[in-house]
């Protein structure tokens, strides 16, 4: 089997921590070597008890640590373009957490870097796409039973915001899941977005616009809308409905316990994403794990990561302004499919 791959992991956050205890107890093959985060002590936690590895605040010295082969990004956004330019500079094959870069115009040059390399190196965290209801719907759309799809319906809802969450975040941070989800379950790039504020939950702090509408049109003229809902107050759910012109199949109702006792069930309801998504983050990076000591690349590529910053750029201006945006690609290098499949 030969060595373990050596994993730097940038951003020791919910995210980082959760990614370090996952190459630590979960994913086989691979080992943190180097960890790196602005707040050394919460570096320093969260590795403790795992040998051979080094903690830094700068993480540029940990992409350059003894001993690492590759590089998770889980810092916040702000972070991931220098973080990708310098894996790329360094030849190290990366996984990032979404968004792959915030701005489009930044995705952009990661893509065009990525190009100049004339081969991939960057898998985008889109964790739905190895989630296994999310699977079982794009291989059943694939197949081609239920004749094309015609309309997607998603529901995304969380307990609650987190402190400072803002109404562009809606978009540009929750429903970015369902764009990249959207794309991959259609195999089509979304063409134009339109959004609807209905009247804001009272649950939502002030000045929030929460819940959302938000509707996208595809290239072949499919429709998908979404309902986000941030502050809804009792769990953390994720649904879609496929609608084709010979049948619809739905997911996201059933990966919940149901507890029955005297005269009564109740479903239990995942509180956030890690939860829910538990095994889809696992397989995500055993997958990233396996492809790259084989020395490939595979999943959500970096051009997954920019068409999803621009159509969530497209999201925001249109609840801004309340009209409909048309979203407007850059030419597509040819190192990239138009939707990995």
């Amino acid at each position: 089997m030969g060595e373990p791959l050596g994993v730097a992991v940038l951003g020791a956050g919910h995210m980082g921590a959760d990614h370090i205890r996952r190459l630590d107890r979960v994913v086989s093959g691979a080992r943190v070597a180097a960890v790196a985060d602005p707040d050394a002590e919460r570096a320093a936690a969260a590795v403790a008890g795992l040998a051979d590895v080094t903690v830094h605040t700068d993480p540029e010295a940990a992409l350059d640590a003894p001993g690492v082969d590759a590089v998770l990004i889980a810092s916040p956004g702000p972070a991931h373009e220098a973080a990708l330019l310098g894996a790329f500079a360094r030849n190290l094959p990366v996984l990032c957490e979404k968004p792959m870069v915030p701005d489009s115009a930044g995705a952009l040059r990661v893509v065009e870097a990525e190009a100049r390399l004339g081969r991939r190196l960057a898998q985008i965290g889109f964790m739905r796409r190895y989630d296994a209801e999310y699977r079982r719907l794009k291989a059943l759309l694939d197949g081609g039973t239920l004749g094309r799809p015609l309309m997607l319906h998603c529901v995304h809802r969380n307990v609650s915001s987190p402190p400072g969450f803002t109404s562009a975040q809606l978009i540009n941070s929750s429903v970015s899941h369902e764009i990249d989800a959207a794309r991959w379950l259609l195999g089509e790039e979304l063409t134009a977005v339109t959004v609807r504020r209905p009247v804001s939950s009272q649950a939502a702090p002030e000045g929030l616009i929460d819940p959302q509408f938000v509707l996208f049109e595809t290239e072949r003229g499919a429709l998908v809308d979404v309902e986000v809902f941030v502050n809804c107050g009792f769990g953390y759910q994720v649904r879609c409905e496929a609608v084709c012109e010979a049948g619809a199949a739905r997911i996201g109702e059933d990966h919940s316990m149901l507890v029955t006792t005297a005269a009564s069930a109740r479903r239990e309801v995942a509180r956030d994403y890690l939860v829910r998504f538990a095994d889809a983050y696992d397989r995500e990076v055993q997958d990233w794990v396996d492809a790259t000591r084989a020395g490939r690349v595979t999943g959500p590529g970096a051009w997954d990561g920019y068409a999803a910053a621009v159509v969530a750029e497209a999201g925001v201006r249109a609840l801004e302004s309340g009209d409909r945006v048309a979203v407007e690609l850059a030419p597509r290098p040819d190192l990239y499919a138009a939707v990995s499949r």
